[in-house]
């Protein structure tokens, strides 16, 4: 398939490794246009969401993967999800008041968080590392590393039209001599990868990239699957959140106007509520005669 939203598995016949590429265009256009940030700050989110769907491609899962920071200086939130149908989506909030002109994870300590949720198992899994690089990817490496034990090599690149990424990861094999020939390839596979530049990553076609790079390792490349962006918001996921308000607080924003809007921050979709929709989520607080409307 020849998108420019996809994501590639593939593997090297003459290594135990796997991996993925993924490239985002339309996706990162629409993400980045809801985004008010500093030019850093969007660069962070446009690899953070190839990191989503790479992480989210090599797992077998029903369910949504999201790469979370908070509080990293004047970045207050970034937020990064994939769903295992290629959905994806992402925010990332500022300080007004405070210019950013890098974001370096190591330098505030920034601990990442990865949660997985699984709808099929309705489970809920968070892996969390504190940040010791400056950079996501290899941030990301420490996590596969420290948590999952399985060496995993990530390459991240974005620019204004574009972002890409390009993962490896090692798999497990026998002990003795067998192990030490793996680990000498997986370390040869990791020269290879060094070499290979972010404009390449970002513009050249999947089978020329992986072809220059692991062709004497017996690259077989799968049929890419499609991304896109997909916000799950709705109506009635708004009205719970009024819920979870409580009447009380929920009506105030709609005293004085009659209504009141609700806004998504991911997608921009806006959802309008006046005092009788507001008033109908809470049957129970309602008078004999019907809902009651606080003026």
């Amino acid at each position: 398939m020849r998108t420019a939203d996809a994501i590639h598995r593939f593997h090297l016949a003459n290594a135990t490794v796997r991996g993925h590429l993924v490239r985002l265009e339309s996706v990162w256009a629409m993400v980045r246009d809801n985004v008010d940030c500093p030019s850093a700050v969007g660069e962070l989110l446009g690899e953070s969401l190839v990191a989503a769907a790479l992480l989210a491609g090599a797992l077998k899962f029903d369910g949504r993967l999201s790469i979370q920071l908070r509080d990293v200086g004047p970045l207050k939130l970034l937020f990064a999800e994939c769903s295992n149908e290629g959905n994806i989506r992402g925010l990332a909030r500022c300080a007004d008041d405070s210019p950013i002109q890098s974001v370096d994870l190591g330098e505030y300590s920034a601990e990442l968080a990865i949660t997985v949720e699984n709808a099929m198992t309705n489970t809920r899994y968070q892996g969390r590392v504190m940040a010791h690089s400056a950079r996501l990817s290899t941030v990301l490496e420490e996590y596969f590393g420290q948590s999952e034990q399985l060496p995993t090599r990530i390459l991240l690149a974005t620019n204004g039209a574009r972002c890409a990424g390009l993962m490896l990861q090692r798999v497990a094999t026998g002990d003795g001599d067998a192990a030490i020939v793996e680990g000498d390839t997986w370390n040869y596979i990791g020269q290879l990868l060094a070499t290979v530049s972010a404009s390449e990553i970002l513009a050249l076609p999947a089978e020329q990239l992986l072809f220059r790079l692991f062709h004497d390792q017996g690259v077989h490349l799968e049929q890419g699957r499609q991304l896109q962006f997909h916000c799950s918001c709705s109506r009635s996921r708004v009205a719970d959140m009024l819920r979870g308000l409580g009447l009380d607080e929920a009506m105030s924003a709609a005293r004085e106007t009659g209504s009141s809007t609700i806004t998504c921050e991911f997608c921009n979709r806006s959802y309008t509520f006046d005092t009788e929709a507001i008033a109908a989520l809470f049957p129970t607080q309602s008078g004999p005669g019907g809902p009651t409307i606080l003026n």
